[in-house]
Order: C-alpha cells, then sequence, then structure tokens
C-alpha cells in the first residue's frame, strides 16, 4: 500500500473507533493525516488509548459547520478523504433524529460541498452503513443494487447520506475531466479493541467483565455477521487505491463483510469471547423490557467487492474474537500504557495473515 506514503490524508470522525485504527494504520503507512471531528466520543477511547492524537493533525470541528469544514478542506489540500464522521447508533437517534439527520446527512453534503472547492485530484471514500437497505431479513446477503430503507431515524439519515452523495456525484463529478472520485461503502457489525460506545454487545461485555460483573443481554438471538474493525477498513483501503488508479469504479457503492460462517447470534459471540476471559456471566433480558425496534437478521453479499476490487475478508470467527479481547485483556491490565504499539502489532498480524492466505489485496501497491 505504497499509495498513501508521503500523502496528505483527511479522515473525519478520527476519534472515533473505526477512525482511530484507520488513522493508525494510515500513518504506519507514511501518510500525513489530518483528522476531523468535534469530541472523542467515549471514555475510555482507542483515539486517547492509542495515543492517536500525538500522531496526526487534530482538528475539533462540528461537520455541520460547513465554513469551517471547507476551510480545513482548503488549507489541508487532502489527496484522500476518509467520511467516517457520524452520529452511528441506533438507540441515540430515537433520542435526537434531527441531530442523527443532520450529522450524517447534511455532515455528509459539507464534505461533498467542501471537495468541489479543490482544483486537484481527491479521492473521497464515503462511509455510510449496512443498514442503509430496506432490511426485510432474508436469509441471503443485500447486494449494492438492492432498495435502500430504514425503518429507524439513523438507518433513514444514513440512506439519506447515500442520496446526497449519489446527487453529487452526478450533479458535479460526473464527467471525465473532473478532480474528484468517489466511493460508497457499507458495512456494519464490526468489533475490535478499542470500542467503548454505549448499547453495543462487545464494549458492554468488556465494561461488565473488567469489573467482575453480570452483563445484561438484550437479544441474544439476534444473528450478525460478525467482523474485524480491519476488515472492513482494508476494503476502504482497497477501493481508494482502486479509485486513484482509474476511473472506473467512480461513484460505485460496495459491500464489505465477513464470509457467511461468521454469521453467529449473540449468545454464540459471548461464549466465544468468555474463552478468553476468566469468570465471565451474563443475563438474558430480552423478555423483561420493551425494546426499541432491532433486526434479528442483517447481512451482506460482497461478491461485486471480491469481482471488482480482489477484496475479501481475512479473519474467520475465531481469530476475530480472539484479537478483539486479547486487545481489551492488554488494555485493562496494562491501563496506564499507550496501546499504539499494540494496535500496531494487530495490524501487522492482520496483514501476516492475509497475506499467508494468498488474499489479493493484501498484496496492492
Amino acid at each position: 500500500m505504497k499509495i498513501f506514503h508521503n500523502k496528505t490524508i483527511l479522515v473525519t470522525g478520527h476519534t472515533g473507533f473505526k477512525g482511530s485504527w484507520l488513522s493508525i494504520w494510515l500513518t504506519s503507512l507514511g501518510a500525513k493525516v489530518v483528522g476531523l471531528s468535534d469530541d472523542v466520543p467515549t471514555n475510555p477511547s482507542n483515539f486517547v488509548a492509542s495515543k492517536v492524537g500525538e500522531l496526526i493533525e487534530d482538528n475539533r470541528i462540528d461537520i455541520r459547520d460547513k465554513k469551517s469544514v471547507e476551510k480545513i478542506i482548503q488549507q489541508c489540500q487532502p489527496d484522500f478523504v476518509f467520511h467516517m464522521a457520524a452520529q452511528a447508533l441506533v438507540r441515540p437517534s430515537y433520542e435526537s433524529p434531527l441531530v442523527t439527520i443532520e450529522i450524517n446527512s447534511i455532515g455528509s453534503a459539507n464534505i461533498l460541498e467542501g471537495l468541489r472547492t479543490l482544483n486537484k485530484q481527491v479521492i473521497a471514500v464515503m462511509i455510510t452503513s449496512d443498514k442503509v437497505y430496506d432490511n426485510v431479513e432474508w436469509f441471503s446477503g443485500y447486494r449494492e443494487t438492492d432498495r435502500l430503507g430504514g425503518k429507524d431515524p439513523y438507518s433513514a439519515s444514513k440512506g439519506m447520506a447515500e442520496l446526497v452523495i449519489r446527487a453529487y456525484v452526478e450533479s458535479f463529478f460526473s464527467m471525465n475531466d473532473k478532480n474528484v472520485r468517489v466511493g460508497i461503502v457499507r458495512a456494519g457489525n464490526v468489533i475490535g479493541g478499542g470500542d467503548w460506545a454505549i448499547d453495543r454487545i462487545v464494549p458492554d461485555c468488556m465494561r461488565a467483565w473488567s469489573n467482575s460483573e453480570v452483563v445484561n443481554i438484550r437479544n441474544p438471538h439476534a444473528t450478525r455477521p460478525w467482523q474485524h474493525v480491519l476488515e472492513p477498513l482494508s476494503g476502504y483501503l482497497a477501493l481508494a487505491i482502486n479509485l486513484k488508479n482509474s476511473s472506473q469504479r467512480h461513484g460505485e457503492a460496495y459491500n464489505f463483510g465477513p464470509s457467511a460462517q461468521q454469521d453467529c447470534n449473540v449468545s454464540v459471540l459471548i461464549n466465544e469471547m468468555a474463552k478468553y476471559w476468566d469468570k465471565v456471566s451474563w443475563n438474558d433480558i430480552s423478555s423483561s423490557e420493551n425494546h426499541l425496534h432491532e433486526a434479528g437478521l442483517l447481512k451482506l453479499n460482497c461478491d461485486k467487492s471480491f469481482n471488482d476490487l480482489h477484496w475479501q475478508s481475512t479473519l474467520n470467527f475465531e481469530e476475530t474474537v480472539r484479537m478483539t479481547v486479547e486487545w481489551y485483556k492488554a488494555f485493562y491490565q496494562n491501563e496506564h500504557s499507550s496501546m499504539y504499539n499494540y494496535t500496531i502489532a494487530q495490524i501487522s498480524e492482520y496483514m501476516k495473515i492475509a497475506k499467508s492466505k494468498n488474499i489479493l489485496w493484501a498484496n496492492y501497491d
């Protein structure tokens, strides 16, 4: 991935879970990373634990502030943009639907509007969500051509973002001589070290188990295609490289998800996590409370990513869970030490596994 060396890369949402991992990965490749985010969303966080702020240019700006977003884009003159800044949780979207819609849709528009002012080539990877699909809980995975929808404010806001992106691609970036090339990526149910978001199964377990507490599980029978955080990030990087080398995929959307063997329900995930943590316990509260709408099944078909980008997931279910829990164990055992070296070591391990399995994208330059 030498293509990112000495390049200026704008990462919005760099203080978040996926954004912090991507920032670390890109800096390890020799990139100059410019971050744009309004705040660190959780405490603890991978951003703080791995001291990401010491590696990059750390800008604290609300993605809804159009003038400030445009100013940062003009100042840094990015070669690549990875737009991750979002209100990324379903439950808060019910509590603050307008805020969620503004951040996820208007925020995306502000990034694209800022890119319109550049007089250089830039590759923009716009991250939305697997929840953009109109989920009728098919057992077959959703393809990029399937209908978009949304039964909750979060899902709807991501669908709105996709409409915004499509409008900008078709209206302003469609000509061959345009400087901006755009890719859209959809992924979900990402786990890995350093995620402490609320109402997420792995962070809930880690918080409870680190204090020898019982974790309450809302929906142990919900099935998800679990994937490590590095899986979709590798897809984002693969798409960015493809867009840099050719305009053929410009404006296209891509799913990134694990193989079908990783479709497991929550209880299976918890039991696998328990193999790497002593004295764990959990309580099924699915019948004791009124819960917000939550899909029982949601999976993606990633054939297009494989055919166009030669991308496929690297880790199996056991590797995914092991790497995730081992990161948290290292954090809680060495809470006052930087997790940067451990995070870098896991990125190196991930790449080593990918190359050992002869996965094509791992050899991209």
